[in-house]
């Protein structure tokens, strides 16, 4: 085959997997969900969508970066296969862990950019801690399917799915039972869902105030550096 048959197949190879994409892109319906609870919306919230088979896992990367002595984002959504880093930017060093079944793992003492990232492969809630400061807490939800988000400030989120029925799941860190769950059938045209979930009370901050929290790191900085 000579050279100028190549570059022709290579074109016409080239329109057919544009045209796959925008057929794909064209096909989706927009999914909008508002998550509210009785005292009114709630941020915060993973919501996702699961169709009849999990979804393979996907090769991704996330970051919960450690900032003023909290994990930032404190809820991170990923699906499964996900590569999480654990950046500290703080001039104080973190000691990361976890006990949860679906990924158990530790990051001993450091700062920076200094930890190797963590795979995350199993579906479920990961709580992650600090083992210096115990009032720190994230939680890192992994997830069977492509097709989640987390509500903004206002309890709303869109996605973008294809068309068919799905299992929609609610999870909230201060959820009351088990998970909201439902069947959701989302036509061509779109579909819209407003959910009510049951919170428990938030928790005080255990650190007390900022001014004392930066007392305290400037008294350990003087004792040597210890966190």
């Amino acid at each position: 085959m000579t050279m100028r048959v190549w570059r022709r197949v290579g074109r016409a190879w080239s329109g057919v997997l544009l045209s796959m994409a925008i057929g794909s892109a064209a096909h989706a319906a927009e999914v909008r969900l508002a998550v509210g609870s009785s005292s009114g919306p709630v941020a915060d919230a993973v919501v996702s969508l699961h169709g009849a088979t999990p979804s393979t896992t996907r090769s991704a990367t996330a970051r919960m970066d450690q900032q003023h002595s909290a994990f930032v984002p404190g809820v991170l959504p990923v699906q499964a296969g996900t590569v999480v880093a654990f950046p500290n930017r703080d001039n104080i060093q973190h000691h990361v862990y976890s006990f949860s079944q679906p990924r158990q793992f530790e990051i001993p003492l450091y700062s920076g950019n200094k930890a190797a990232p963590i795979r995350f492969d199993t579906p479920g809630v990961v709580v992650v801690g600090c083992n210096i400061h115990d009032w720190m807490i994230g939680h890192i939800v992994v997830l069977d399917t492509p097709y989640f988000g987390k509500t903004a400030a206002d309890g709303h989120l869109t996605l973008d799915v294809p068309p068919g029925s799905y299992t929609l799941r609610v999870w909230h860190v201060r959820g009351e039972g088990a998970p909201l769950e439902r069947t959701l059938v989302v036509p061509a045209a779109g579909a819209s869902s407003t959910l009510q979930i049951a919170l428990v009370p938030a928790k005080n901050d255990v650190r007390g105030t900022d001014r004392l929290r930066a007392l305290q790191e400037k008294f350990r900085q003087t004792k040597g550096g210890t966190p």
